[in-house]
């Protein structure tokens, strides 16, 4: 059976937790069994643990091999589509349960981290950046809007204010969320999955599921073992292939890229982004950056839909690195990766049920590590029988991409020229 590693990324050679877990041989039984050692499956997993179940987590490469340990390493709150794209499509009262639980993640996030004592750099403080004047409207209606679901975090910044916590000349205004923030990503779902295995939980890595076999229990295979359990989780995201093709056939892989820095030093680090915040801008195809806890810069951004590997991720996201911080024109790029993402139409989550006992949560959008672990509360609930929030998610609609398995990739893609094209002239 072929070994696979996690990519050569900077949070890969930089993890806390290098170990090996072994591949499932065997016949084993459990109460719940889940595909995928990412955040939604390592989440998951750790809340049933917490409530008396028995659990087996099967990961067909590493723990974190996806893209909850490639991404931005950045805790944003709400979904992709924010709450009032809900309001205005679905209504008052589904906007009322899942706006209530859209800042959920980063608070379950934070209690995670310090009950577990994980160690990933946790940073507080998010900063969306507005690119024009009409995106600096959206960051004050935004913050309008989340206040009315409760959350009072968030303060506006002008032009000099934004300065101030960015030495960029990009930007017009934008908004800091002291409930956002950032950490190493990879070091998260590490420092999770051993407090799974802290309460009895196992985890099997380089155990690909080959198939699943409904029924009263269901049966999970791998290419040399089988897990034979009461319900199943599946996990997968951008990375669950063709196991499920009802859940492949309503979602699109899409690839980002990330890149790097050589250590920065302190002083120049601290003249980038003095407070230690995490960016994004509020463009369509957005950049993301933040210092790691070594002070590289790790900056991310573009999107390659069908999650094709660029040839050269450098050559695609080093001249936005240097567009926003050109000081930065001589820096060497240590690392360099892809990691896919679970786009939906609507960039809502989907959320369901299987038959009876096979449950499912993919298609975060851009929008993983909050939203996931927030994921693994609600199909927790739902495994134990309280349901209301997990059919809260489950009731969304959701549709095939434009031009089926085929053309989906050029369609969106034309759409997002543009909006690109959108963001530029500052429509």
């Amino acid at each position: 059976m072929a070994y696979t590693s996690h990519t050569s990324s900077y949070y890969a050679a930089s993890a806390n937790n290098k170990v090996d877990r072994p591949a499932l041989q065997g016949a084993h039984e459990t109460d719940v069994c889940v595909i995928g050692a990412g955040y939604t499956g390592i989440s998951t997993a750790l809340f049933l643990l917490e409530h008396g179940f028995r659990v087996t987590v099967l990961e067909a490469a590493k723990v974190g091999f996806g893209a909850s340990g490639r991404n931005g390493g950045q805790i944003v709150n709400s979904y992709s589509r924010d709450i009032d794209v809900i309001e205005r499509t679905l209504g008052a009262e589904q906007a009322r349960m899942l706006g209530e639980m859209a800042f959920e993640g980063a608070r379950i996030i934070r209690e995670r981290v310090a009950k577990y004592q994980i160690q990933c750099d946790l940073k507080d403080g998010g900063v969306f950046a507005a690119v024009t004047d009409k995106q600096m409207s959206h960051l004050e209606g935004q913050k309008k809007l989340w206040e009315r679901y409760g959350h009072t975090q968030m303060q506006l910044l002008d032009a000099k204010a934004i300065r101030e916590v960015v030495n960029t000349d990009l930007y017009v205004g934008g908004s800091l969320d002291m409930s956002g923030g950032h950490i190493h990503p990879l070091n998260l779902v590490l420092g999770e999955a051993d407090a799974v295995e802290s309460l009895g939980g196992v985890i099997h890595e380089q155990s690909r599921v080959t198939r699943v076999d409904q029924g009263a229990k269901a049966v999970v295979h791998t290419e040399q073992g089988q897990v034979t359990a009461d319900f199943v989780v599946v996990a997968g995201n951008a990375y669950i292939g063709d196991l499920m093709p009802q859940l492949s056939a309503k979602s699109m892989p899409c690839g980002t890229q990330v890149i790097t820095t050589e250590p920065l030093g302190e002083e120049l680090a601290k003249s980038l982004l003095p407070q230690d915040y995490c960016v994004e801008d509020c463009n369509y195809l957005l950049d993301y950056y933040r210092l790691s806890a070594d002070k590289r810069m790790i900056f991310g951004g573009g999107v390659v839909y069908g999650a094709r590997d660029p040839a050269d991720v450098e050559a695609l996201v080093r001249p936005n690195l240097i567009k926003t911080f050109p000081q930065l024109k001589d820096v060497k790029i240590d690392y360099a990766w892809t990691g896919n993402f679970l786009l939906t139409l609507s960039r809502l989550p989907q959320v369901g049920r299987l038959g009876s006992n096979i449950y499912y949560s993919q298609g975060c959008s851009g929008h993983g590590v909050t939203y996931t672990h927030l994921a693994g509360k609600i199909l927790s609930e739902a495994i134990r029988g309280q349901a209301e929030r997990f059919d809260a998610f489950a009731t969304l609609p959701h549709y095939p991409f434009p031009g089926g398995r085929m053309l989906r990739v050029p369609f969106t893609a034309m759409g997002a020229l543009y909006y690109s094209l959108r963001d530029k002239l500052g429509w």
